[in-house]
């Protein structure tokens, strides 16, 4: 080896692959804008949401590809909340008897006012504007 060589040992470089292993496995886990961890609704304003009909009273339905949970907590009265958990990003999985339920690790929320009932969630569900317009309920 000459003065101005430089030699990596196999030390060296098996420890910056375990380090870039690391590195993607923990970009893996993050949520994204655009994927589902992002609590961001994706409808326009104005946007038809569901009919009144489809939202059963005390229950709800999760609109996935908007991320949001449509709720009829008593008859007539329906809420919006972002359907992404605001414990890890996933979304909600159901609601029912006035829950909105996250089975992916046990936190759930009021259907009411998206308050957190129970589970490891930090923050409520951030509500979401919708109007109701004779039978449908629209973006806000």
């Amino acid at each position: 080896m000459t003065l101005g060589e430089a030699r990596t040992s196999r030390r060296i470089v098996f420890t910056g692959l375990g380090a870039l292993g690391v590195a993607a496995a923990l970009a893996g886990c993050a949520g994204g804008e655009d994927g589902e961890g992002s609590s961001t609704p994706t409808v326009a304003t104005g946007s038809a949401l569901a009919s009144t009909g489809e939202v059963p009273v005390g229950g709800g339905i999760i609109l996935a590809d908007e991320k949001i949970v449509l709720t009829q907590p008593t008859e007539g009265t329906f809420e919006a909340f972002s359907a992404v958990c605001t414990h890890q990003g996933l979304l909600v999985t159901s609601v029912e008897d006035g829950t909105i339920h996250c089975s992916n690790h046990g936190s759930a929320y009021s259907a009411s006012t998206g308050a957190i009932e129970g589970g490891p969630a930090a923050s409520p569900l951030p509500k979401v504007e919708i109007r109701v317009e004779g039978d449908q309920i629209l973006a806000a």
